[in-house]
């Protein structure tokens, strides 16, 4: 059996981990095989844990820690990982990730303009997809939510397990998201990926629209496999 590997990306607050939740949950109601897996794994993995130090300030600022070596710790920890997606890839019809290598291109590559940030892109991309042989996505949902009402969604976010702030130093500077987004709307124009707006007329939209968009985004190309 090989797996229909979807990942779904947005700006820290956009719902990735909520949305992919009620994606699985979704799927696994229709019947179907389905496996969650998340990135960053802060407590499963050495290179998770050192993202964690890296969110929390303990190499630097953002600007103080050059992004293609942050990009190794992302990188490391899906590398780290890559037996347990292997093994949900053997077992399930459907693998969700929240978050994948389209989250580490958006953060790191909004550091950079240009082409700077052409190269960039390419050398992390190198390392995930060549290097340490990671399988690309069949599709990606990406969660286009603006920044402004991302922000609001971070500030309600309960505690997580890698930091005891409010807001890890991504999520407290909106002027980065904003460069994030940007790079997002730029990868989006790509094969594969598939937009599911998060906003109207100014607002959150609600959570359940939300989910309908993402499983239809999540399907839509091969059509809900039928199991006859």
């Amino acid at each position: 059996m090989t797996a229909r590997l979807i990942a779904v990306e947005g700006v820290d607050g956009s719902g990735k981990g909520t949305q992919s939740r009620l994606l699985v949950d979704a799927l696994i109601a229709a019947g179907r095989s389905a496996s969650l897996l998340s990135f960053p794994r802060y407590s499963e993995t050495f290179f998770g844990a050192r993202i964690g130090d890296f969110l929390n300030g303990r190499f630097g600022s953002l600007e103080a820690v050059d992004p293609f070596l942050a990009s190794l710790l992302f990188a490391g920890d899906r590398l780290e990982s890559l037996p347990v997606l292997a093994a949900a890839l053997a077992e399930h019809e459907f693998v969700v990730l929240d978050r994948y290598v389209a989250s580490n291109v958006a953060h790191q590559g909004a550091k950079r303009e240009g082409a700077e940030r052409t190269e960039l892109i390419r050398r992390i991309e190198h390392v995930e997809f060549a290097l340490n042989a990671l399988p690309r996505p069949d599709a990606t949902v990406w969660l286009d939510l603006p920044v402004p009402l991302a922000t609001q969604l971070i500030a309600a976010k309960a505690r997580r397990d890698y930091t005891d702030k409010a807001a890890d130093l991504q999520e407290a500077d909106s002027a980065y998201l904003s460069r994030v987004a940007a790079v997002y709307a730029e990868l989006a124009t790509g094969d594969g990926w598939v937009r599911v707006p998060c906003s109207a007329a100014g607002a959150v939209r609600p959570m359940a629209a939300i989910a309908a968009d993402v499983l239809s985004a999540a399907t839509g190309e091969c059509g809900f496999p039928d199991r006859g």
